[in-house]
């Protein structure tokens, strides 16, 4: 899709206080430098959620299916319903975005591929969703996806009929971007970064939402954010080998944390907006504020396979096996959170 298309210090490793400190000294380095390898955190394995934006937005939705028996929930913002594209960019182009009216997904039929899929064990059986909270976003100015795309993303957990409690948000006055806290900006202008100051928080939201939390932020973030080594011990990479990672100083300094796994739309990787969706997205305050480890992977923009800008793989790039446990891109996030101390299998 575009836009306009961690107890906690392991033997063999060096404190993660350390290591944070290493990252940050790296990460204002060339890219050429090396990076740090993920530190060893304690993850509360019961506090691990995934979010994401557009393209992300799909790809939180195929992970938590993939993995709904360790995930607690999701926020979906102005993505699309689960197997939409059916494998083909022509199909994603013409039915998974701003689809004419009655051109749409159909959601009954989605729900029975998500079925035949989780008794095949291609996905997590539907019996972890149950008790999951979802976070639904669609902005009413946002002309690349339509509202009803998005609606379908949240129907479908409803037709699933497996338990998830879904909150949509789909009033305000926004486009296809990520709202920011601040004032200030045309929030009606969808362009990069795809980010724009609203007045209206959408990270935080979201994250009380997943959470059922009504707890409060700090103003800014004051753990650290760094750059990681997202390629590190792992045979493949179907992104950028370096990713961002927030911690929280109460989860540097040993703390059970929980884990949040923030996808980025189209056109926010490292390539083209560097660190600015990971630093200033809106996550990190809530995070020191719900002792939230998040984890912002990140894609890469490539002609073969075809993903110029640099979209997460919601049509089939990757592999046939895109949207499933076996997915080329779900299975390198859950090593890579792995590595952090989550527990995918």
């Amino acid at each position: 899709m575009t836009h306009h298309p961690f107890r906690f210090v392991r033997p063999e490793r060096a404190p993660v206080v350390a290591m944070l400190a290493l990252a940050a000294l790296l990460a204002g380095c060339s890219t050429a430098e090396p990076l740090a390898p993920p530190p060893a955190l304690s993850i509360d394995a019961s506090r691990v959620s995934v979010s994401g934006l557009s393209s992300g937005a799909y790809m939180a939705q195929q992970f938590h299916l993939a993995h709904s028996s360790k995930l607690i929930g999701a926020a979906l913002l102005a993505g699309g319903p689960y197997g939409c594209a059916e494998g083909s960019l022509q199909t994603a182009l013409d039915r998974c975005m701003a689809p004419a009216e009655g051109k749409g997904a159909d959601v009954s039929t989605l729900a029975a591929t998500t079925r035949a899929r989780a008794e095949a064990g291609k996905l997590d059986a539907l019996d972890g969703l149950r008790g999951d909270r979802v976070y639904v976003f669609h902005g009413t100015l946002d002309s690349t996806v339509g509202n009803a795309t998005t609606e379908a993303s949240a129907s479908l957990y409803e037709t699933l009929d497996a338990g998830v409690a879904v909150v949509r948000d789909v009033e305000r006055p926004i486009a296809h971007l990520m709202p920011l806290a601040a004032e200030g900006d045309d929030c009606g202008k969808s362009e990069s970064p795809y980010m724009a100051r609203c007045g209206f928080d959408a990270a935080g939201t979201a994250l009380r939402s997943i959470y059922a939390s009504d707890i409060g932020a700090a103003d800014a973030a004051s753990g650290t954010l760094m750059s990681i080594d997202a390629s590190a011990g792992l045979d493949a990479v179907p992104g950028d080998s370096k990713a961002f990672l927030y911690v929280p100083t109460k989860c540097a300094e040993g703390a059970s944390c929980g884990l949040h796994i923030a996808f980025h739309g189209c056109q926010q990787s490292v390539s083209d907006i560097g660190d600015r969706f990971a630093r200033d997205a809106g996550y990190n305050r809530w995070a020191d504020a719900m002792d939230l480890v998040v984890l912002y992977p990140q894609t890469v923009s490539s002609m073969m396979p075809l993903n110029p800008k640099s979209c997460w793989d919601w049509w089939g790039y990757t592999g046939e096996d895109y949207d499933t446990r076996n997915g080329a891109q779900i299975k390198w996030v859950a090593a890579l959170a792995n590595q952090l101390g989550a527990r995918f299998d």
